[in-house]
């Protein structure tokens, strides 16, 4: 595909998130939302006004058959991920999909397998991993500015007195682990890869889906302390920490818009606004991506993408945490 060509996007699930990634969508020049899907016409109609654009339906097959559609954004419940993402895949189409990339890894497996088959590009919406803080954090780790990483501390946390039901549903993957948790896992192991123990424990409603769970991961010569709730607020500050001086990824971290270098007691901060809200840098990782004929991201692999979801099934495991279709 030429670069002066317009990549053509479809959205799959019209919830929040779509909201969110749709208004930078429209912040990208070589995007165009060119079609939106809702189990409702209405929604895909009202969805389809509010960010202009040319098709909607009110089911997801005729989005699938759209030929001048170039890739798909999913962000449906979890529980969805990978049986959307392979029939889009399947139909020829590039695939984004929401994270987690699905309940365990053997569903993701099955993803990647697919991509591979068709030859077309899939990847992980880790939106955080294109973060312009973030970024540029993990490179500084790479020079070792830090020496060498002995801790990483991340949470994401916040009191949600009602949840909705798509976020404690178990049927939907509900629970702060899948929601919320992925995000200091991801950290923890873009920095340091995966672990060798995982020790977890959580708090659970009624329904068994998690409150809150907490994680150690214990590395040969380093830990990560990680956290996620939705029962009581934490600070959001991210610290990586190494023998010679720590990061602070300031508030909210996961959508960083700058961060802290602290070494020998001084500290020098780093603003990195980002475009939009910040789902900007992922898109245009697809773009480039597609325009290459690469069927996944050096940034965000499919294998990165396997390594964390084992990780996440190996904390699941640690705190009894079940899903009904597994």
């Amino acid at each position: 595909m030429k670069q002066d060509k317009k990549i053509k996007w479809g959205i799959i699930g019209l919830g929040n998130i779509a909201h969110q990634f749709c208004a930078d969508l429209l912040l990208v020049e070589q995007a165009e939302l060119y079609a939106v899907a809702s189990r409702s016409l209405e929604k895909a109609k009202a969805f389809a006004e509010i960010f202009q654009a040319q098709n909607y339906y009110g089911n997801y097959e005729d989005l699938f058959n759209n030929d001048d559609i170039d890739i798909i954004y999913i962000a449906t419940p979890h529980d969805s991920h990978a049986v959307l993402s392979i029939q889009a895949m399947q139909h020829g189409k590039h695939v984004l999909c929401e994270k987690p990339i699905a309940l365990n890894a053997n569903e993701a497996n099955a993803m990647v397998a697919v991509s591979k088959a068709q030859k077309v590009f899939f990847m992980e919406a880790f939106w955080t991993r294109f973060n312009p803080s973030i970024s540029e954090a993990l490179f500084k780790v790479k020079q070792q500015e830090l020496g060498e990483i002995k801790y990483v501390n991340a949470d994401f946390a916040f009191h949600v007195p009602m949840p909705t039901p798509r976020m404690i549903e178990l049927k939907h993957g509900g629970g702060s682990l899948l929601e919320m948790g992925v995000y200091p896992l991801f950290l923890a192991y873009a920095i340091l890869g995966k672990p060798k123990q995982v020790l977890a424990a959580g708090n659970f409603y009624e329904n068994g889906a998690d409150k809150q769970t907490s994680i150690v991961l214990q590395y040969n010569n380093a830990q990560a302390i990680l956290h996620s709730s939705f029962v009581s607020p934490s600070n959001m500050v991210a610290t990586i920490s190494g023998t010679e001086g720590r990061i602070n990824l300031n508030a909210i971290w996961h959508e960083a818009q700058s961060y802290s270098l602290i070494k020998n007691n001084h500290k020098v901060d780093y603003a990195l606004p980002t475009l939009g809200k910040g789902f900007t840098y992922e898109i245009e990782e697809c773009h480039k991506c597609i325009w290459n004929n690469q069927i996944e991201s050096a940034l965000w692999s499919h294998q990165n993408s396997l390594d964390l979801i084992e990780i996440v099934d190996a904390v699941r495991e640690q705190t009894g945490l079940k899903f009904p279709s597994e």
